[in-house]
């Protein structure tokens, strides 16, 4: 179980762009992971290492990244036990040295931690589910509700006009399969709701429709009627939530959250009331970075009226970090933490934030990234770790159907 090879390769993601594809060998076993990336990334997000030569991939490739795997880290770990993941993930910490992991690269970094994690799973002849809930003392389970976001907005679908970035239906009840049925179905309806209102029914980077609405309100009343042509019962069989990426509608220079398709702003002790508004007449379940990342004052107020009505995410906010995290526990700010793998670089990380989060209570919800690959680890880690929410996108595009059947292969195996 020892690693004996490490390749490297500049692969693109569903967007076009180059990310980083690794696999390892332990003898003539190996495993390959690749690594997702993000549109609207929050400030304190590990760094995403690219090349900067405008002449390739307009400046976005990646071979630096891949040149440090194959170099640097490989020389850093070679003969090192697979198994042994916090060793080997610490080990290219000390490497980097930088706090956001702009040495060698946090794409680099994790491209590296979890290809070690489905190679160790490998050589031990466990799904990988199945090898991350051992290794770090859970019982696998699949009992996350899924987040379906189905209308885009924001920077995942700027032509749509929306400020708002995501829009989700929230199935309540049944098994994983079911959920994703009732989902699929629902999906289905509102884009024929949309063709029948002439409104346009291509996707966003996530699956999503992103058509021009008018306001962000009208998203909502949209995904009610699709919920009820489906033959659901809003607020029984369904539940809405939305992830503001607030940070992407927020003026710091006039300190004003400042919605363009609503014609409206707010201040940082204001914003809690619109979505308290959304709250009580849409049955919103979870609001997902609802101010901006370093709004703490904002994050007050909203976790001070909605935090008992509704799961408060923050993304942008504790971006996988446990440094992060610990402030906002101790501010009392948020109740959920978006756990994204690439946000923070390393598998043991992101395991130490899951961790603190479930010891104080947070929700934890195991979220893709807007580009993505076919690679389907964070539907093995959703269930390793029993994530309360799973966050992988809409019901079409192949990067998100892979996660999604995967967790049905996970369903089944259970």
């Amino acid at each position: 179980m020892k690693i004996s090879k490490i390749q490297a390769l500049e692969v693109l993601d569903s967007r076009g762009n180059p990310t980083v594809q690794t696999t390892i060998w332990a003898g003539e076993i190996k495993a390959t992971a690749s690594v997702p990336s993000g549109a609207s990334t929050g400030v304190h997000e590990a760094l995403e290492l690219r090349d900067g030569d405008k002449k390739r991939y307009n400046g976005k490739g990646v071979l630096k990244a891949c040149k440090n795997v194959e170099t640097k880290i490989f020389a850093a770990i070679k003969g090192m036990d697979v198994s042994h993941q916090e060793k080997i993930d610490n080990t290219m910490l000390e490497l980097d040295g930088t706090e956001n992991k702009s040495k060698l690269g946090a794409n680099a970094i994790l491209s590296v931690s979890m290809a070690a994690a489905r190679l160790a799973a490998k050589c031990q002849k466990l799904e990988l589910y199945e090898y991350l809930a051992q290794a770090y003392g859970y019982t696998p389970k699949l009992t996350s509700k899924p987040l379906f976001n189905v209308i885009n907005g924001g920077a995942h679908a700027v032509s749509s006009g929306l400020d708002v970035q995501e829009f989700f239906i929230i199935p309540q009840s049944g098994k994983f399969s079911e959920k994703l049925r009732m989902g699929a179905e629902v999906y289905h309806c509102l884009k024929k709701l949309l063709d029948a209102k002439g409104l346009a029914t291509g996707v966003g980077d996530e699956g999503g429709f992103a058509p021009t609405l008018g306001s962000n309100e009208a998203a909502f009343k949209y995904l009610i009627e699709a919920i009820k042509n489906a033959g659901y019962v809003f607020g029984k069989d369904f539940k809405l939530g939305t992830d503001a990426a607030a940070s992407e509608f927020f003026d710091k220079k006039k300190s004003l959250y400042i919605l363009k398709a609503d014609k409206k702003s707010y201040n940082s002790s204001q914003i809690y009331k619109m979505y308290k508004a959304w709250l009580d007449k849409y049955h919103l379940e979870l609001i997902e970075d609802g101010c901006a990342e370093d709004d703490i004052v904002g994050w007050k107020f909203l976790t001070q009226e909605l935090g008992h009505k509704a799961v408060l995410v923050g993304d942008d906010l504790f971006v996988t970090n446990l440094v992060r995290l610990q402030m906002g526990v101790t501010q009392k700010i948020a109740n959920s933490i978006l756990i994204k793998v690439n946000q923070i670089g390393t598998l043991t990380e992101t395991l130490s934030a899951i961790k603190f989060a479930q010891k104080n209570k947070y929700k934890v919800v195991v979220s893709h990234r807007s580009a993505e690959t076919n690679d389907d680890f964070i539907a093995d880690l959703s269930v390793a770790v029993n994530a309360d929410y799973i966050k992988m996108g809409s019901l079409s595009r192949g990067e998100r159907m892979a996660k999604y059947n995967r967790l049905l292969e996970i369903e089944n195996l259970l």
